[in-house]
């Protein structure tokens, strides 16, 4: 198949980019002596989490149990959930997938914690919990290093329940902040006669500097496989390492500096993440995607000096690649502009 056979909107994946990210990051963490445990939630892709660990990660990240389940069923047999999993149906599923796979998860509060309890004393295989550190990011967490050893002792003392360590999603730029959180965390466990032995760290942004996380033993990066404009912005990457584009038709030309594309929210997403416009259009960089409704994209071309016409198929890279992957049923594999596969995105839309 060509590439000229794809109907639009579509999900381009450059499988030789996607795999030099990975590989780029695996030695990085081997010459660092880091452990690699990456973040599904990019690809949602079974075959690129089983990559990432032929090339040496330890095992997988999934932000919610569906996901878990998903590569779980894919083959996958480390599982790291950083999430406060509460409510009967879902221990119960995660209590079955336990008793399948090795897996982890995290808690920030005595809630989450009674609840793991309650699930796992009595059966044969206990629970394997971390407690979550909120290091600046300023969404869950522990607000500080006495409070996750105080989790930490109660997840110790709870039956069925291992404690693992302390796991954070840091704040951007907050390489300082996030390394004097977790040793101290760390120091105070050892202090109480715990075993802090994972420490995980985690984020694209900031993953040339993971090291100097000093305390972190694991990193989960996640959009470092595809790349997107905002990784761009931070540093993370450049334009050329960006493995997802969304290919899409101008589909009108109203005006003579404005063009409309069949790609809007539904296919570009709303977000900005501080960006200007949403997306970069390859083929015009001078170009903005000024604006998005649910099924047109706006394009502004007022800076540019040659311009597309109805019926050009352009490629777009996003601000936030992980929101595209969840918004379309498959991708489309390529090496160059040839296409290689068409591959079911199998954890899409696995939220729960």
């Amino acid at each position: 198949m060509k590439l000229t056979d794809i109907d639009t909107p579509a999900v381009l994946i450059d499988t030789d980019r996607a795999e030099a990210n990975l590989q780029k990051f695996q030695t990085y963490a081997d010459n660092h002596a880091l452990t690699v445990r990456p973040h599904i939630k990019t690809h949602k892709l079974p075959r690129f989490a089983k990559r990432a660990i032929e090339l040496g990660a330890i095992g997988i990240t999934c932000q919610k149990l569906g996901e878990a389940e998903v590569m779980a069923d894919a083959g996958m047999s480390d599982i790291f959930i950083p999430y406060n999993i509460i409510g009967k149906a879902k221990l119960e599923r995660l209590a079955k997938l336990n008793e399948r796979i090795t897996i982890s998860v995290t808690a920030d509060n005595e809630t989450a914690i009674r609840g793991y309890a309650e699930a796992f004393a009595g059966r044969k295989k206990p629970l394997t919990v971390l407690v979550e550190c909120d290091t600046g990011m300023g969404r869950c967490g522990v607000q500080s290093p006495q409070e996750a050893v105080a989790l930490a002792k109660l997840i110790d003392a709870s039956e069925g329940l291992n404690f693992a360590g302390f796991m954070t999603y840091p704040k951007t730029g907050g390489i300082e902040t996030t390394q004097a959180f977790l040793a101290e965390a760390e120091k105070l466990a050892i202090a109480a006669g715990l075993d802090p032995h994972t420490i995980s760290n985690g984020g694209t942004p900031d993953m040339w500097r993971a090291h100097e996380v000093a305390s972190a033993t694991e990193h989960r990066p996640g959009t470092y496989i595809y790349m997107d404009l905002f990784q761009v912005a931070k540093g993370a990457g450049t334009l050329d390492d960006c493995a997802l584009t969304v290919l899409a038709t101008v589909v009108s030309r109203p005006t003579k500096n404005r063009a409309i594309i069949d790609a809007g929210s539904k296919s570009l997403t709303s977000d900005t993440l501080g960006l200007s416009g949403f997306g970069r259009v390859v083929e015009y960089p001078d170009a903005v995607i000024s604006s998005l409704s649910e099924e047109h994209g706006t394009i502004d071309l007022s800076a540019c000096q040659h311009k597309p016409k109805v019926g050009e198929r352009i490629r777009i890279i996003p601000n936030h690649a992980c929101v595209v992957s969840n918004l379309f049923d498959s991708v489309v594999l390529i090496s160059g502009d040839t296409v290689t596969e068409i591959a079911p995105v199998a954890a899409r839309g696995r939220v729960d």
